[in-house]
C-alpha cells in the first residue's frame, strides 16, 4: 500500500510539473496574427499575378479570384485589405519574413512546401495542363514523348508546374521564367515546344492563338491540386479560423460562384484587361 501511495505522490507531481511546463510553453507562445491583424486594422495578403487568380486591370488595379477571397475575407473580419505582389520563386521567404500575413495566392498543397508552412483547407481545387505549339508537337504525342532532348517545355519558376516538368520530363529542356505569360509567349513564338501551367490559363491561350497553340494530350489534366492559403508555422488560431472561414463560404455557395466567374469563362472579364499575362 505505500508503495502504491508513493507511486500515486510521484505520479501527481510528475502531471503537475508537466503542466507548469505547458502553461510556461503556452504563456511564451508568439501570439497569433490575428491578434495583430485585428490591432492593425489591416490583413496583408501576398500574392503573385497568375491569371485568373490574380492579375492587373487596364488601370493597374489588382483583379481576380484571389482578389476577391482576400477582400471578402477582409471584409468579414471586419478589417481594410493590403496586397503585396511579391515574386512566386521568393514568396514562402517573404512570408517567413512576415512581409504579410498570408498568402492568398493559388498554391498548391505539396509536402515540401508544408514542411515549411501551414496549409488552411483548400478553397480551391484544380490542377495542370499542358499547351502545345502547333508546329512542334502533334495531338498525337502521348505524355512520354514529351521526355525527349529535342523538346522545350517553358514553365512558371518556382511554381508547381515547374516541378511537374522536371520529374515527368527529365530529358527534355525546362525553361523558367518569372510568370506565366513569358512562358506562354516562348511557346506562341515557337521558341518552345510545350508549357505546363494550372487550369483554366492554358485552355485561355489556345483560346486567344488557336492557330499557334493547341491542347495535347485532348486537354486532360497531367495532376490534380489542392490550392489552400499559407501561414507561418507555430500559430494554431489563425489557421482554425482561416480554415473555418473557408468553410463557411463553401457552405453558402459563395466560393463556388466567385470560383465559377473567373475560371468558366474570360467573357465576364477578359475586357477588364488589356495585356496577356
Amino acid at each position: 500500500m505505500k508503495v502504491i501511495t508513493a507511486l500515486k505522490s510521484i505520479f501527481i507531481a510528475t502531471f503537475v510539473a508537466l503542466i507548469g511546463l505547458g502553461s510556461s510553453a503556452s504563456f511564451a507562445q508568439e501570439e497569433s496574427i490575428l491578434v495583430e491583424i485585428q490591432k492593425r486594422g489591416v490583413l496583408k495578403v501576398g500574392l503573385s499575378t497568375f491569371v485568373p487568380w490574380a492579375m492587373r486591370d487596364k488601370d493597374g488595379n489588382l483583379i481576380g479570384f484571389e482578389v476577391d477571397v482576400a477582400t471578402q475575407l477582409a471584409e468579414d473580419m471586419g478589417v481594410e485589405i493590403e496586397f503585396v505582389p511579391t515574386q512566386w520563386s521568393g514568396i514562402i521567404p517573404a512570408l517567413i519574413a512576415k512581409k504579410f500575413d498570408v498568402i492568398i495566392g493559388g498554391m498548391s498543397i505539396t509536402p515540401q512546401r508544408n514542411l515549411t508552412v501551414n496549409f488552411t483547407r483548400p478553397y480551391a481545387n484544380s490542377g495542370q495542363q499542358m499547351l502545345a505549339h502547333v508546329d512542334l508537337a502533334t495531338d498525337t504525342m502521348t505524355l512520354e514523348d514529351f521526355n525527349s532532348p529535342n523538346v522545350v517545355i517553358a514553365c512558371r519558376r518556382g511554381a508547381t508546374p515547374c516541378t511537374t516538368s522536371i520529374e515527368l520530363f527529365p530529358q527534355a529542356e525546362i525553361r523558367r521564367f518569372d510568370d506565366d505569360a513569358q512562358a506562354f509567349q516562348e511557346v506562341v513564338n515557337g521558341n518552345a515546344t510545350a508549357a505546363m501551367s494550372s487550369i483554366p490559363t492554358p485552355a485561355f491561350w489556345v483560346e486567344r492563338h488557336s492557330d499557334k497553340l493547341f491542347l495535347p494530350l485532348n486537354g486532360e489534366l497531367v495532376t490534380k491540386g489542392n490550392e489552400a492559403m499559407a501561414l507561418r508555422k507555430g500559430d494554431p488560431d489563425a489557421l482554425n479560423f482561416f480554415s473555418n472561414w473557408i468553410l463557411l463560404r463553401e457552405a453558402d455557395g459563395w466560393l463556388q460562384e466567385r470560383h465559377d466567374y473567373w475560371f468558366k469563362s474570360e467573357a465576364g472579364w477578359k475586357d477588364m484587361v488589356s495585356i496577356e499575362q
